[in-house]
């Protein structure tokens, strides 16, 4: 399994609103900080956005924060809504699968048991658990202020 850029700055962008959550970021000053293109993180933050995760203020001052507290914010829901399909092999996907061997393979059912039994785990965290230790949040702070 292997998650999309997409999902990767959606998380690392939440991260840094919980832990700067007194702060309003702009898109250029995150693009900066991570080193990531600024055209991405703008739909990274439209994803967010409209999952409800994150809201953008407009105007002087503007940029964007979190829409809620970071223990209110499941990061299986987060990689569900920032991931475009879980298409994780060629017969996950109804329309285009051309493999032969789908009816007798035995290899769909485990891949479809492993991917749940991932997004399970990921739904037993929040937000607020990624940057709940003061030592590693100050330490990104410190590493992203470079």
């Amino acid at each position: 399994m292997r998650l999309t850029l997409h999902t990767d700055f959606a998380l690392r962008l939440m991260m840094l609103l919980a832990i700067e959550a007194e702060e309003i970021h702009t898109i250029e000053d995150v693009s900066r900080r991570y080193g990531v293109s600024r055209h991405h993180l703008n739909k990274v933050v439209q994803t967010l956005t409209q999952a409800g995760f994150v809201e953008t203020l407009r105007g002087r001052g503007g940029g964007v924060r979190l829409a809620c507290e970071p223990e209110d914010i499941n990061l299986g829901r987060v990689v569900r809504a920032t991931e475009d399909n879980f298409h994780i092999v060629e017969c996950f996907h109804a329309e285009t699968n051309a493999c032969v061997v789908t009816p007798a393979c035995g290899l769909r059912d485990p891949l479809h048991q492993a991917l749940a039994a991932f997004l399970s785990v990921l739904d037993c965290y929040t937000l607020a658990d990624l940057v709940k230790n003061p030592n590693a949040s100050r330490r990104m702070r410190r590493l992203l202020s470079a």
